[in-house]
């Protein structure tokens, strides 16, 4: 049994010390793509907008902005892991109405046809925000720099 208590013990160590690279890792590849998905959003508005009108979204054009800003800035923020939690869960709000709007079909299927589901574009990034959310942003962020997320 203490073998098996010193291999736990290993383990667990060894998880923390890779939990702070891994959150930057998260942090930085999906940061990077909520900007330039933001981004791109950003250059397009007009057909941004006409998009949303046909999914019946209301004030398509102002929320064409919204999302646009909020991918750009909070995925900013995210990279930089700073306000790590705000950002992250602001980020959860966009993708879950492009879950409800946009993928209504993969979302109805959560639970019948699971990889639909998963297969939809919203899934990973809303997936990486949850993790930041959940987890925060890692000892390797301004965040924990400047003591402000008091977890890490």
């Amino acid at each position: 049994m203490k073998l098996l208590s010193r291999i736990h013990a290993l383990l667990a160590a060894a998880g923390s010390v890779l939990q702070s690279p891994l959150l930057l890792v998260i942090r930085l590849y999906w940061g990077w793509q909520f900007i330039g998905t933001g981004w791109g959003k950003l250059h397009r508005l007009d057909q941004v907008a006409k998009y949303f009108e046909s999914l019946n979204i209301p004030a398509p054009h102002l929320n064409a902005i919204m999302a646009a800003s909020t991918e750009t800035l909070c995925g900013l923020l995210l990279m930089l892991g700073l306000f790590s939690r705000f950002a992250s869960l602001a980020l959860i709000g966009v993708m879950c109405v492009a879950y409800s709007t946009a993928e209504k079909e993969a979302l109805h299927a959560i639970f019948s046809d699971t990889d639909k589901f998963l297969a939809a574009t919203p899934f990973l990034f809303l997936y990486a925000a949850v993790l930041v959310f959940a987890f925060g942003p890692g000892k390797l962020s301004v965040d924990a720099l400047i003591g402000a997320d008091k977890k890490n």
